[in-house]
């Protein structure tokens, strides 16, 4: 069943979506990809029936990163502060968390306070985490750097938001999608080793019948502080596409 919208401005370059979604704005630049989400909207005119019509947001699933694949090198900003971040700024933790999001996405959107609740919980364990923006700023602004310092800002992120500006970090993750989450083991000097690349959870802005509980990734993190291996059997991530360069 498609889901049912109001439209209260088009005076921006976005679709303002009613309080039934949430408040989140759907980007209209977003690209349709193989199962989009299908959101149906009434509108009323002057003199006029309502009509209706249906927008497509992308949609991506995190496609199978080995695990045991390696943590890949990078060194990338953290606007809010200006501090050149590096993986190896992360070695002294048990484990890490990577997470690839943006601004505008519906889907990041959707879980943005409890992500934060959850990284804070987690990162008093012993967690490290990182967030990472790759979107294009070119062909989308709103999650430029600056955006992105004022995001961090405004929800208190305690991780760093760093900007691969040149989308070359996503490409070496094999990241797709935003969100998109990669979780890290390390035993002693060994190499970070992924053993969860998987979703937040079962929710999904489109259905609001299931909370969010970031479920299937605080297990995934319990089990790695734990020293209990993480299930092979894997939901992965649905979100955004990542917005290349054109």
């Amino acid at each position: 069943m498609a889901l049912r919208l109001k439209i209260t401005s088009f005076s921006s370059p976005f679709v303002q979506l009613g309080s039934t979604a949430s408040g989140f704005s759907l980007s209209q630049s977003c690209s349709i990809s193989k199962h989009p989400l299908r959101f149906k909207l009434n509108t009323r005119r002057k003199h006029s029936h309502p009509s209706s019509f249906v927008i497509r947001a992308a949609r991506t699933e995190s496609k199978g990163v080995t695990l045991g694949f390696r943590a890949p090198q990078f060194q990338l900003p953290e606007p809010l502060t200006g501090k050149v971040w590096t993986l190896e700024d992360f070695e002294a933790h048990p484990a890490l968390l990577v997470m690839f999001i943006c601004n505008h996405c519906p889907f990041v959107k959707y879980l943005k306070k409890d992500i934060v609740k959850l990284t804070k919980f987690y990162m008093k364990k012993g967690l490290a985490v990182v967030a990472i923006s790759s979107n294009s700023a070119a062909t989308h602004p709103q999650d430029g750097p600056e955006f992105m310092a004022e995001d961090a800002k405004l929800f208190g992120y305690p991780f760093p938001y760093l900007y691969d500006e040149s989308q070359d970090v996503a490409r070496d993750f094999g990241a797709v999608c935003t969100p998109e989450f990669y979780v890290f083991k390390k035993d002693g000097r060994r190499p970070f080793e992924l053993v969860y690349h998987g979703q937040y959870d079962d929710s999904r802005p489109s259905n609001n019948n299931i909370p969010v509980t970031g479920r299937d990734l605080s297990l995934a993190i319990d089990r790695v502080l734990s020293g209990q291996p993480v299930p092979s059997e894997q939901k992965p991530s649905v979100g955004c596409s990542i917005k290349w360069h054109q």
